[in-house]
């Protein structure tokens, strides 16, 4: 496999000879596969790989921008036909006269040339649904906004796009009880964020309780639910977020112990890296006789600068 560097002016594209190539074997999977979510947040991709393979006889040479959104493209359709559009920054940088710059990339018999991409670089996936992905890879490059350009369609791929977790992907939205507002989350570090969720349940304010937990994520940690709740029609997820937050209320749920109210509460450590973190909390519960004393370990998560509780252990510290 070779690779040489070469530059290509937007104004000589046009003139540019396309070269002859053997027909590639162009094919996408999810690169380390999770559950995928809406809107652009850098922490949420959906990264797939594409190959390039050599299935033919001969070496197959072709051309890969430097930034690959010259080089391929993705599409997607949803449930009803409905292709989704392409974001404004891929449609900024593909209307742009900007230079790209190239390598000469050369595949033997058998060989393949892979690299990751981020599907939300290339198209706006707003709404939860499924879709199904393809990928275009286009071995002269693509510039004109017609389909005139040699290009190579890869396998299609079934997209799942959940709701967005927390209080938005159930319909039970959080208000207040004063205002009759629809609560929204504030940007806050881990450590006030449960202190927020202790004070609310503490005060019997369950809007403000619910705000700041992953109910779909603390779903999933009971491994039978979670595999009832990925077998559900969309409709049918909407109505388990909703029981488990009844069940959470009524302290019926095996989550219970994070509906049960301190008397006190000290937040012993915190710490944090990237959109990751944990919350260690000394929580007093007292009874006629005594004071229980436990250590509850929030695991945390920030989506969109909003830090969650996406699932709690508790140890017990014994009795005052």
């Amino acid at each position: 496999m070779s690779a040489a560097l070469a530059g290509l002016a937007a104004g000589a594209f046009a003139q540019t000879s396309p070269t002859a190539v053997s027909a590639p074997n162009v094919s996408v999977r999810f690169y380390n596969r999770t559950v995928y979510y809406p809107g652009n947040s850098p922490s949420e991709p959906v990264n797939v790989q594409i190959s390039i393979a050599n299935d033919s006889p001969e070496t197959l040479r072709f051309k890969l921008a430097d930034d690959h959104a010259f080089s391929v493209d993705f599409t997607a359709v949803d449930t009803r036909n409905r292709a989704l559009s392409h974001s404004e920054d891929w449609q900024r940088k593909r209307n742009s006269s900007r230079h790209v710059y190239f390598r000469e990339i050369s595949l033997e018999p058998g060989e393949t040339y892979s690299f990751v991409e981020n599907v939300k670089d290339y198209l706006n996936i707003a709404e939860p649904g499924m879709y199904v992905l393809g990928c275009t890879f286009y071995p002269e490059l693509k510039r004109k906004s017609d389909d005139s350009e040699v290009s190579y369609r890869s396998n299609r791929l079934s997209l799942e796009v959940r709701p967005s977790p927390g209080p938005a992907a159930a319909r039970i939205l959080p208000v207040s009880p004063s205002t009759t507002e629809v609560l929204q989350p504030e940007a806050m570090s881990p450590d006030q964020v449960v202190t927020t969720v202790i004070t609310a349940r503490q005060r019997s304010e369950w809007g403000q309780f619910f705000l700041y937990l992953d109910l779909e994520k603390m779903l999933a940690r009971d491994p039978a639910r979670d595999r009832r709740y990925r077998a559900e029609s969309e409709q049918g997820r909407y109505r388990m977020i909703e029981e488990y937050r009844t069940e959470l209320m009524n302290e019926t749920s095996s989550d219970r112990e994070i509906s049960t109210i301190p008397v006190e509460f000290q937040i012993e450590k915190t710490e944090y890296s990237g959109n990751r973190g944990t919350v260690s909390v000394i929580e007093w519960f007292k009874y006629p006789t005594f004071r229980e004393k436990k250590r509850y370990t929030y695991e945390m998560e920030s989506r969109d600068g909003i830090w969650r509780i996406r699932g709690f252990s508790v140890q017990n510290l014994g009795t005052e």
